[in-house]
């Protein structure tokens, strides 16, 4: 009966899954912080996207992880055509073709030395201008290796704007913009930091933002709508239910939450003490996630929580 009357549903569909592939490595590696989840190999990553195709989830979001003698301040090989992410994008391409939806990461993080998600100018701050030329070029890169979506999340002023124009310039009309629209400065992301190998100096408050401020997240909503943006994300998910849930009802584009690296680490950690019930904890997290107006829900469990589905376990 409640099955039947349930006003919310979880389709595997409505899931995305972010993976992380690394450079010059032969079998994956384990993130510590994040039981379940490795950095892969190019080969265990076109499994991963076959393996979350088949569980019916819509995407997988990639992120590459180079090699660390190939960081530098301009974060050069993420503009490298030949650079993991690129690679990536072509290998997974290749294996499940349409199929799946391939996203990308946009952003400079994973491949300065800094770790910024920018390139600095000579106070050490992170230059806006600047890098919004970077995130042109990087977009053009990723386009051209085959990605259906891009996901600009350095939270750059005026970058949906730029990254629109850098590919209808090169004819990718049909590549989508996702746009990191609220993308708070959180404490929940420091698993993340282990999975991506971020080499960051500080932090990012000056262009994350303020976890204390909603109006401000209204405003950068509005921007990226008028820059082009054809769909929008909060991020984190489960401490901004409230943002996600004004966002969703303030737009008629596709809206997405990113349940990110710490609020997965803490189920699995209380899980794994026993003080919860993994699944119910799990399946709990995303409907609550849907229920506040995600379409999509971006998710280390996709595939897992997408087989289960599949299968009627739920």
């Amino acid at each position: 009966m409640r099955r039947m009357v349930a006003e919310t549903r979880l389709q595997p569909a409505d899931l995305i899954l972010p993976a992380f592939v690394r450079e010059g490595i032969t079998e994956p590696v384990p993130i510590a912080a994040m039981p379940g989840v490795v950095q892969h190999t190019r080969d265990t990553l076109r499994k991963a996207a076959v393996e979350a195709l088949e569980a019916g989830v819509s995407g997988i979001m990639l992120f590459g992880v180079p090699e660390d003698a190939k960081k530098d301040a301009a974060g050069t090989a993420g503009t490298d055509p030949e650079g993991i992410l690129q690679v990536a994008i072509r290998d997974v391409k290749a294996e499940v073709g349409d199929d799946l939806v391939i996203m990308s990461d946009l952003c400079l993080d994973e491949y300065t030395d800094h770790g910024h998600c920018g390139v600095l100018d000579g106070d050490g701050r992170v230059d806006n201008d600047a890098t919004l030329e970077r995130y042109a070029e990087m977009a053009q890169v990723q386009a051209d290796a085959g990605v259906h979506v891009v996901g600009p999340s350095g939270m750059m002023d005026g970058q949906v704007g730029v990254v629109r124009d850098a590919l209808d310039t090169i004819g990718k009309e049909d590549v989508s913009i996702l746009a990191y629209t609220a993308k708070y400065s959180s404490a929940f992301y420091g698993p993340f930091r282990e999975a991506v190998g971020s080499s960051l100096q500080g932090d990012r408050k000056t262009y994350q933002q303020d976890p204390a401020n909603l109006r401000e997240s209204m405003r950068e909503l509005a921007l990226d709508l008028e820059e082009g943006a054809d769909m929008v994300m909060v991020k984190p998910a489960g401490p901004y239910l409230d943002v996600l849930a004004k966002v969703a009802e303030s737009v008629d584009v596709p809206v997405a939450a990113y349940q990110i690296s710490g609020e997965y680490a803490m189920v699995e950690a209380a899980a794994e003490k026993g003080w919860i019930d993994r699944d119910r904890a799990i399946f709990e997290t995303l409907t609550g996630i849907r229920r506040a107006g995600a379409q999509m829900i971006l998710t280390y469990w996709a595939t897992e929580v997408g087989q289960k589905l599949s299968a009627g376990r739920r």
